[in-house]
């Protein structure tokens, strides 16, 4: 018997094949669209999946500003944070997020709102905060990743 042909292969940062992404969020629901792309983020979309390896894509995520959520999330939805002092738990809404992107201050490529909900979908650990780098999130229809030759897919046919 062979026991060579039945070893199992596990992607490592220099076997993963990563590419780029870009994801259209207009029209689309905010947490749905943050599930499918945590499953790309990840990998788990792909057939050489390890669980405590990088060998998801990188996502590039345009229209941000247009995504929906229904209801009364924006101004009745709660996130809690606390700064680590007594009396430091802060709360904020999506609606305050999404006008903080709007701000120069912030580094490009970083959405507060899409952070926040995509830290929930990724692991608590390492892995996780290395994977949410790979995520950029742009307001508008441009995004400065053009060199990478991203290709455009329909969020809609990821399951």
């Amino acid at each position: 018997m062979d026991t060579l042909s039945y070893k199992t292969i596990s992607a490592n940062a220099e076997t993963a094949n990563k590419q780029w992404v870009v994801v259209d969020a207009t029209d689309q629901p905010l947490g749905r669209l943050c599930a499918k792309v945590a499953v790309i983020l990840r990998g788990k979309n792909k057939p050489n999946f390890t669980p405590h390896a990088d060998c998801g894509d990188n996502v590039i995520i345009i229209n941000a500003d247009k995504v929906k959520l229904t209801g009364k999330k924006w101004t009745d939805r709660i996130y809690l944070s606390y700064t680590g002092y007594p009396g430091g738990q802060r709360e904020t809404t999506p609606e305050t997020l999404m006008k903080k992107s709007l701000n120069k201050h912030i580094k490009p490529g970083i959405h507060p709102l899409f952070v926040k909900v995509m830290k929930g979908m990724l692991p608590k650990n390492r892995l996780g905060r290395r994977l949410i780098e790979n995520m950029h999130v742009y307001n508008g229809s441009e995004h400065p990743h053009a060199a990478q030759n991203p290709t455009v897919i329909d969020i809609n046919k990821v399951k």
